[in-house]
């Protein structure tokens, strides 16, 4: 495989860096409007099949390889069936009855399950941070997917309100619900990239997984829709272009660009971008407009986001602090007593140094 140039080489990098989410909040704004004029699962189509043919065409110019063993290609229609016609297609019905500002937060809350399953698939450790993070999460999807007046009579203490049968009726109703089976089904494809990638090149598997995952959504949209073209209007066909070409094709191009050269961590760093996009774009060109409760949740869940995604990095910097503080008290009244050539102070650090270590680790 060709060696990738790094992103030091490319113009305008930052902004490079950036772009994957920019474009994803983008795109989901670009989706909800066409929504009214056409159907769910032929936006999901659409999003897929025209998006992996431009990428598949872009690995052929780079002299990227095919897949060539049974086990890359098993792994692909796994990766397609999940990450490909689950998620998109969650994602598309779960726009018509959602905004795509808060549909995007609920998306990218995926990164919490990720953890999760990472923890207990290949013992990656989540951390005190990442735990708060999973904690903060859990109360701000909460205050996202459930319906309000379920919420407001739990505080209530109004328990009957909640466990009768239209309740749970319209619970499972909600869009809400919905962005959470994508963002369950892109964090599933996000574990199981590790696997493809031991079998395929990844960005020739995200064009193959792409196709892949498209055709059933095509077939069911002829099977089981009707009209998926007659209202759609010019404003509609350019709204689909950009999120097929900029949103699916461009952005995970990108992303996967970026992913194989140095810039994995900033990549990780940046995921909670893409709904606070969503979620300004969304007000600007649709009007949505989010209650003070559902605000509240976005707050949060932004918050676990971030706590998931840097939570090395604040462990990090507060072993550091922890380990200047503790080294500062036991050091300095040796230092200030003694020499510091002499013989007791060398034997003081000798002694306290293990100490402070064994402290920072517990």
């Amino acid at each position: 495989m060709p060696q990738q140039p790094t992103e030091a080489k490319l113009p305008f990098a930052p902004l490079l860096l950036i772009a994957p989410f920019f474009l994803w909040g983008t795109a989901m704004v670009a989706m909800k409007g066409v929504v009214p004029h056409t159907t769910p699962l032929l936006i999901a189509s659409v999003r897929l099949l025209p998006a992996g043919l431009l990428i598949l065409g872009s690995t052929m110019l780079m002299n990227r390889p095919q897949p060539k063993s049974w086990q890359a290609w098993l792994w692909i229609a796994l990766f397609g069936l999940v990450d490909g016609t689950l998620f998109q297609g969650f994602l598309a019905e779960g726009l018509v009855r959602t905004g795509a500002g808060l549909g995007s937060v609920m998306i990218d809350s995926q990164p919490l399950a990720v953890a999760l399953m990472a923890r207990f698939l290949y013992g990656e450790q989540v951390g005190l941070w990442g735990w708060l993070g999973l904690a903060f999460g859990v109360v701000g999807i909460s205050l996202l997917g459930l319906p309000e007046g379920w919420i407001v009579n739990l505080l209530h203490g109004n328990f009957n309100a909640v466990v009768d049968s239209d309740s749970i009726a319209a619970l499972f109703q909600n869009g809400q619900w919905l962005m959470l089976l994508a963002a369950l089904s892109m964090a599933i494809g996000t574990v199981m990239v590790r696997a493809v990638s031991r079998h395929a090149d990844p960005v020739v598997a995200t064009g193959w997984h792409m196709i892949v995952g498209g055709l059933p959504l095509l077939a069911l949209s002829g099977l089981f829709e009707t009209n998926q073209v007659t209202n759609l209007q010019l404003t509609d066909w350019i709204a689909l272009s950009y999120s097929t070409i900029f949103g699916s094709a461009i952005a995970y191009g990108l992303f996967f660009y970026f992913a194989s050269s140095s810039s994995l961590t900033s990549l990780s760093s940046l995921t909670f971008l893409t709904p606070i996009f969503a979620l300004l774009f969304g007000n600007l060109f649709l009007a949505e407009v989010l209650s003070p409760l559902q605000w509240i949740g976005v707050s949060l869940t932004l918050v676990s986001i971030y706590l998931i995604n840097q939570r090395d990095t604040l462990a990090a910097q507060i072993k550091n602090w922890r380990l200047a503080k503790l080294a500062s008290e036991t050091f300095e009244p040796v230092r200030s007593s003694q020499p510091p050539e002499s013989d007791f102070a060398i034997a003081s650090v000798e002694v306290a140094e293990p100490k402070a270590n064994q402290l920072i680790q517990d």
